[in-house]
């Protein structure tokens, strides 16, 4: 397993330094998330800059409008493309949303067969990310809510997944039955990793109710070889820089314990 820092943990700083606090903690890579400091094409500048201080793991596909990156088919496309210039593995995005009508982007979805060649090119791993139930009435507003029509459409399209234990927190507090069904599909590259509790998301694990350590200990236990993506909400942070390493060493910490312990032993 890869731990990795999802830079949107601290995006109120600038990139550069959201690269070293990572580098210095001891998370072997980050995932950046495509936002308006790429608008206009200035992707590879940007990421050619961050990586001469610390892996670029993955890229997460833009989930709001960016100057420059069209419509949601065309930020995805474009993220693939910025990618594989940079030479990065692994790209994830949102199914579109049928509370904001995004159903071009859900008609031009159901016209991929293989998502790995058609949309990765055969270069990079294209994952969908599970969403949570924030809507109205507590409801889920994204098509693929359900688990199972996921799964189906995972294993029909070859499309792989991130898993965001926050977002399936919102659906089901107690969430281990429907992550085993992902999990046993063999579809599952990356993992979103945050706790969840009374309507707040990506909090620091702990603060909310969800069972983590159960969930390490599992991927542990099963040889899971993917991504785990710390993604917290920056509010979930001290302000002062030096508490923010120190806050984000606990973690990592905290991560490699329950991730790594016991691996020594069986080699």
């Amino acid at each position: 397993m890869k731990l990795i820092l999802s830079a949107g943990t601290l995006y109120t700083l600038p990139l550069p330094k959201v690269f070293a606090i990572a580098q210095d903690v001891g998370f072997e890579g980050l995932e950046v998330i495509i936002n308006q400091d790429f608008q206009f094409n200035r992707g590879r500048e940007i990421l050619d800059e961050v990586r001469q201080i610390h892996p670029i793991i993955s890229l997460h596909a833009p989930f709001f409008d960016i100057d420059g990156w069209g419509n949601k088919a065309e930020q995805l496309e474009k993220t693939i493309d910025l990618a594989i210039q940079a030479g990065i593995g692994l790209v994830n995005f949102h199914p579109p949303s049928w509370l904001t009508l995004q159903r071009k982007f859900w008609r031009w979805l159901n016209r991929i067969e293989d998502f790995q060649q058609q949309v990765g090119r055969g270069q990079v791993t294209v994952t969908i990310e599970n969403m949570p139930a924030n809507g109205p009435l507590g409801c889920n507003p994204h098509f693929l809510h359900q688990t199972r029509d996921m799964i189906n459409f995972l294993q029909q399209r070859n499309l792989f997944l991130t898993f965001d234990t926050a977002h399936m927190g919102t659906c089901k507090t107690n969430f281990l039955t429907d992550f085993h069904y992902f999990y046993d599909s063999g579809r599952i590259r990356n993992v979103h990793f945050s706790d969840y509790a009374n309507g707040r998301e990506h909090l620091l694990p702990g603060h909310g109710k969800l069972p983590l350590t159960r969930f390490l200990n599992h991927l542990r236990s099963t040889g899971y070889d993917g991504n785990i993506t710390l993604e917290l909400t920056p509010h979930e942070l001290p302000k002062d820089e030096e508490l923010i390493r120190e806050s984000l060493q606990q973690i990592f910490d905290y991560l490699s314990a329950e991730t790594r312990s016991g691996l020594q032993d069986a080699v």
